[in-house]
């Protein structure tokens, strides 16, 4: 069981804000498959309503494939509260939660903002949600929240208390420290945005998998030093895959390393008959040298003492796996790559 709750929310009585819930619904759309269109997350996506142009509520996009509840009174503190318990109620696989909106820091720690926001009474304490995520059975959860000050999650209480404890299996990316605001850009938040890119591709490794660690490593190198900065933390014994895309090279090829390679450091040695424009050139070694041709495309092998691979086998030279190659000749030897 692979559960999702994405919350986006607009409509605060005087602070409204125009990004949130396209953010939440482009989440919720991309989590809920995987890059093979197979069924990735059960997502329940609730958000405020959206006033169009008109001043009436304008409805989902037409694509969207996602079901939405969309109170007419927005997202109360207690219908998030309640969503929240059920979120991490029970031992699924993955318990992840999305949010976007307003966040605020308070005298007692930080809190995401609901719809009937007032005074003393914001919304849902982050340390609420921590408690909730540090109780359950869940064998991985996830917290995601773009908004500011949302680095506050996690963070130590000023009277000492261990609720900034990550229980095992615990992981949180957060758009902005603790003193800063989440901006946005092009109707989308900044921190969503790159989420987004990193979960339609550009976090993927060589087999499609893409990881929290790999999402944050996306979004930290598209930021600045003098941007917002995103905050990571985990306390975890295991990779988690988040979404899985088409591998780059099929996966039953990752095998031809250590059939290539018998050793990590080992060289594969070539000559002219490998290149097929060759016309002495062995068929056999042709269809080997596609192969190489393939992974040395995805650097996971490089020509010694050559430029190319076609003057390493013009020239009787031979090639080698790169460091990320030794990485993927490990992980078959030890058949983590079936």
């Amino acid at each position: 069981m692979r559960k999702a709750l994405i919350i986006g929310i607009d409509n605060y009585a005087g602070h409204e804000l125009t990004g949130c819930v396209a953010d939440a619904r482009a989440i919720a759309q991309v989590l809920q498959t995987n890059g093979n269109d197979e069924r990735n997350f059960d997502v329940k996506l609730i958000t405020g309503p959206v006033p169009g142009a008109d001043g009436k509520i304008a409805p989902p996009p037409a694509d969207q494939t996602v079901d939405e509840l969309s109170p007419p009174g927005g997202v109360s503190r207690a219908l998030l509260k309640k969503e929240i318990d059920a979120l991490f109620a029970d031992d699924s696989d993955i318990a992840l939660f999305y949010f976007s909106g307003h966040g605020a820091m308070t005298n007692v720690g930080g809190v995401i903002l609901t719809s009937d926001f007032q005074s003393y009474d914001e919304g849902v304490m982050m340390n609420e949600i921590l408690a909730y995520a540090n109780k359950s059975k869940a064998k991985d959860k996830i917290v995601m929240l773009d908004c500011c000050h949302s680095g506050a999650f996690g963070t130590p209480r000023e009277d000492g208390t261990n609720v900034a404890e990550l229980s095992e299996g615990m992981t949180v990316l957060t758009a902005a420290r603790d003193i800063q605001v989440a901006m946005e850009k092009g109707g989308h938040g900044i921190f969503t945005s790159l989420v987004l890119d990193a979960l339609n591709g550009g976090a993927a490794d060589l087999r499609g998998h893409i990881t929290p660690g790999s999402i944050y490593a996306y979004v930290d190198q598209a930021l600045g030093s003098w941007d917002q900065r995103p905050i990571f933390k985990t306390n975890v014994t295991r990779t988690t895959v988040v979404r899985s895309l088409p591998p780059a090279i099929p996966i039953l090829m990752f095998k031809k390393l250590t059939e290539y390679f018998p050793a990590a450091d080992a060289e594969f040695k070539l000559d002219p008959y490998f290149e097929f424009s060759n016309p002495s050139a062995d068929p056999a070694k042709v269809a080997m040298f596609k192969i190489l041709q393939k992974f040395y495309g995805v650097d996971l092998i490089e020509p010694v003492g050559e430029e190319h691979m076609y003057y390493a086998a013009i020239n009787s030279k031979s090639c080698r796996l790169t460091p990320a190659g030794r990485q993927y000749w490990r992980l078959v030897k030890e058949k983590r790559i079936p």
